[in-house]
């Protein structure tokens, strides 16, 4: 299953770019982390699940692609998308303290 996801995951890259780089999708690490963070999924195990992950993707996108309307440079784009994660880990802290 992983290995089918990547290969669609690098078919749709180089359908974007327009080329086969190699290192074209550095910079992803972040993005896909924050998704599924902010989609219900812990760093420390155990829990989330696909749709969640898809939520918390189109979150990111939809902050990115505002982002780049507003001509915010990448730099200050990977900050905020650093910063909603570490929001979300907090959050995802305090509920489980609570629990």
């Amino acid at each position: 299953m992983s290995g089918v996801l990547a290969s669609i995951a690098g078919f749709t890259l180089v359908a974007r770019i327009g080329a086969a780089e190699p290192i074209g999708g550095n910079g992803f690490e972040l993005q896909a982390i924050g998704a599924a963070v902010i989609g219900g999924a812990s760093l420390f195990g155990g829990t989330g699940n696909p749709l969640g992950s898809l939520v918390g993707e189109l979150t990111l996108g939809a902050m990115q692609n505002g982002l780049t309307l507003q001509n915010v440079p990448s730099v200050w784009q990977y900050v905020a998308t650093g910063v909603v994660v570490i929001l979300a880990v907090l959050a995802d802290q305090i509920t489980r303290k609570r629990r």
